[in-house]
């Protein structure tokens, strides 16, 4: 019998071309040009405002290295689970085409 390993396994995170794959992916709908994409371990955290107060409009939480689940962000600004998994161009497309009023500008 062999003995499991003692390296603990590497947790996944996103990265830079993530954040640059989701941004180019929204420039491509100029009323969106008010949303930016943050990056923090394994999510990608789509926000508008000032960034020291931003304003979470939805994420993506990497599940495995191409998928990714849906967040969004209640009234309160707390983080709930969509039954939406996939690649990150598919979410992200399925956000804007299905979820589009999530993403308005708030004033």
């Amino acid at each position: 019998m062999s003995r499991p390993s003692k390296t603990p396994s590497t947790p996944l995170a996103a990265t830079d071309d993530d954040v640059r794959g989701v941004e180019a992916f929204l420039r491509r709908f100029p009323e969106l040009a008010h949303l930016r994409v943050r990056r923090r371990a394994a999510l990608l955290t789509l926000e508008s405002g000032d960034p020291s107060d931003p304003l979470p409009h939805a994420r993506l939480r990497r599940l495995a290295a191409k998928i990714w689940q849906l967040e969004m962000a209640n009234h309160m600004g707390r983080w709930q689970p969509t039954p939406f998994r996939g690649q990150r161009d598919d979410l992200v497309e399925a956000l804007i085409g299905n979820f589009g009023w999530t993403l308005v500008e708030r004033v």
